[in-house]
């Protein structure tokens, strides 16, 4: 049996107060109200959980050091807006316990989320974000529902996912936090554009219309921010963003509904009578949009109507007047030549053996022999080598460093080499296992100074290998001498026409 406290007592944090309790957990749940608790105590119902009915068994307090103390599992079950300073009061009283977080945003100026948030005040917690497509009043019924937890601790991830797992409720684990969370946060946007359109009379080709294009720019956004593909198109992204952008469960699609008929927000959000989180996340997402330097209309078109009196119709009349936009992420000539490099690389060499794919990554500025060496060495391993080059955004975004060279610059210095047979760009520290599968690649190559770092990859069926460096030569060793040389060359100079100009 785990001890586990359940901070908020809304209709989420009580559906899992209760699916928590009845498979043998001991579980306390926390408000800052002292009425609602009351009221959970004295009735055993919520009032916007309707013929649910709480079991004896679960503990109600308005004492979060009870909620806290002697626990396994602490879930912050919060408003997002609430988050911080929930995480406030936890800290003095946290002792390693696991915190499991279930609220959805990203805060405004610091563009954190909210397991960033917890960690930020309490720096030694152990954190898994919970999210998926789950409504509190099925979950509640024990109705069947999926769920992500997500750790970049994958041992973490899985404990929760056995404490979460029960008959009505089916854990799947992700390494990729940042991207869950982001989805768990943006698509309450993007649900709020549904209901305006649905309130608005549009039917159903719009609200198609508006998941997937909304699902685009979430994962345009995320991708940029280092998060992984296949998080998107899971339960944490489109899985999400579906149900509630169609539920009647959903407040932030009825809220966007009652807009769509003429309410206005700060109407709308009391007639749900509870909190909206996509009104909340939509001044992070503008940051976030405008930090990244990714379009996002879709989002920015809700902000409009929220936050700056745009009437809908005139949203959607801008919305449409865009200028021509094709779906497809990549130049339709790089994806022609892409396709057929593939295509030729499933030819069968070498007798019974099909062709083996090479892959290494790496920033290649400054090309010199020690690239060289490394790329020859690579393709000696297999018949086809891929260089995946950082691109200019990832580089001063995630490596906080800027090239001598472009991206495109240094994209045609590597594919000029005679070892080399594709170059694709690197846009995220996360997309090594996407490209393990996308190009059925058979070995993994770094050089030895990144030794033990990608053993992961070895998870997706492919030779991880680490090949010597040349050690006489580097980049940064080159960057540095030829400082040295011209600081040199510079007291040099300095000193000669201090000689010959010196009166003396």
């Amino acid at each position: 049996m785990n001890k586990i406290g359940i901070l908020g007592a809304g209709t989420w944090g009580i559906a899992l107060a209760r699916m928590l309790c009845l498979v043998g957990n001991d579980v306390q749940v926390w408000s800052a109200l002292p009425d609602e608790i009351i009221e959970l105590q004295t009735l055993h119902k919520h009032k916007n959980l309707y013929n649910v009915v709480i079991p004896d068994s679960i503990n109600f307090t308005a004492d979060i050091t009870k909620a806290v103390k002697d626990k396994d599992m602490i879930i912050f079950a919060v408003p997002s807006i609430y988050v911080r300073s929930t995480a406030k009061m936890v800290a003095p009283l946290y002792k390693g316990e696991i915190i499991v977080d279930v609220a959805k945003g990203i805060e405004s100026d610091s563009l954190m989320t909210m397991s960033e948030v917890i960690k930020s005040e309490i720096p030694k917690a152990n954190v898994v974000a919970l999210s998926g497509p789950t409504h509190a009043e099925e979950v509640a019924l024990d109705l069947p529902t999926t769920i992500v937890s997500a750790c970049e601790d994958m041992a973490l991830a899985e404990y929760v996912q056995s404490i979460f797992s029960t008959p009505s409720m089916r854990v799947y684990t992700n390494t990729d936090i940042k991207g869950v969370e982001i989805c768990g946060a943006l698509k309450n946007i993007i649900a709020l554009a549904s209901g305006i359109a649905s309130g608005m009379g549009f039917g159903d080709n719009t609200r198609a219309a508006l998941i997937t294009r909304g699902l685009s720019e979430i994962e345009r956004l995320g991708l940029k921010m280092g998060c992984l593909p296949d998080t998107f198109s899971g339960l944490a992204g489109i899985g999400d963003l579906i149900v509630t952008s169609t539920s009647n469960h959903s407040r932030n699609n009825k809220c966007g509904y009652l807009i769509g008929q003429g309410y206005s927000p700060s109407d709308a959000v009391k007639q749900v009578g509870m909190v909206v989180e996509g009104i909340n996340a939509i001044p992070a997402a503008i940051q976030l949009s405008e930090k990244n330097d990714v379009e996002l209309p879709l989002i920015f078109a809700v902000d409009d109507i929220i936050n700056h009196a745009v009437e809908p119709l005139e949203a959607v009349k801008r919305l449409m007047g865009r200028n021509y936009k094709s779906e497809l992420r990549k130049y339709v000539i790089d994806i022609n030549y892409e396709s057929a490099v593939l295509k030729n690389t499933s030819i069968r060499v070498k007798g019974d053996q099909s062709m083996k794919r090479v892959i290494t990554y790496g920033t290649f500025d400054l090309l010199h022999y020690g690239h060289i060496n490394l790329l020859r060495r690579a393709k000696a391993l297999g018949d086809y080598l891929i260089v995946v080059i950082s691109s200019d955004e990832f580089n001063w975004n995630e490596k906080h460093k800027k090239c001598y060279f472009t991206y495109e610059q240094r994209k045609a210095l590597v594919e000029a080499i005679r070892y080399v047979d594709l170059v694709i760009p690197e846009e995220s520290w996360n997309q090594k296992r996407t490209d393990m599968h996308e190009y059925h690649i058979d070995t993994f190559v770094m050089g030895d100074d990144w030794k033990g770092k990608f053993d992961f990859l070895k998870e997706e069926g492919v030779d991880v290998v680490y090949l010597p460096r040349t050690p006489e030569i580097s980049s940064s060793k080159m960057k540095k001498d030829l400082y040295d040389a011209n600081a040199v060359d510079g007291e040099s100079k300095t000193n000669h026409d201090d000689i010959n100009t010196d009166p003396k």
